[in-house]
């Protein structure tokens, strides 16, 4: 294995992974928990 193979399955590895994580972010069953967390700044006196 050269170094241009290790470099794209590292590319690779991390647009899965971003992608991973965007879907994570944009899933409906998140959203409550993020619309309720994104209130605790204001909820503190």
């Amino acid at each position: 294995m050269d170094i241009t193979t290790l470099r794209i399955v590292a590319t690779l590895a991390c647009f899965a992974t971003f992608i991973a994580i965007a879907c994570w972010a944009y899933a409906r069953g998140n959203k409550a928990r993020f619309d309720e967390d994104a209130r605790i700044p204001f909820d503190q006196e």
